[in-house]
């Protein structure tokens, strides 16, 4: 298994992959660093481990989103609309402060 270097949100990594997946493993670095950076440069979460949980939430959200929906013509790309880092819309307040309730007692995911 190979190993290759990421940085996520400017922090590195160091993952393993299969010698014929690391493309789609940096595609799935930068869509996660993208994900959570968004998050934090909208200023109003801070702590790492409740952006990456809101990020993960909202690329799970968005692949359950792209399974559920009609298969779309081979040309057509169906994405759904979406502002990840809105969080003055009500449902993201609860969960954020869900989030914080949950991680109170131990504020680690891992």
């Amino acid at each position: 298994m190979k190993q290759i270097e990421v940085q996520i949100m400017g922090q590195s990594y160091l993952l393993g992959c299969p010698e014929d997946g690391e493309a789609q493993l940096r595609s799935a670095v930068e869509r996660v660093d993208a994900a959570m950076c968004k998050i934090r440069d909208a200023g109003k979460v801070k702590a790492r481990d409740r952006i990456a949980v809101l990020a993960s939430l909202n690329l799970a959200f968005d692949l359950i989103q792209l399974q559920d929906a009609p298969a779309a013509p081979a040309t057509e790309v169906a994405m759904p609309a979406r502002n990840d880092t809105d969080i003055d819309d009500p449902r993201l307040s609860q969960l954020v402060q869900r989030l914080d309730h949950a991680l109170a007692g131990d504020g680690h995911l891992l």
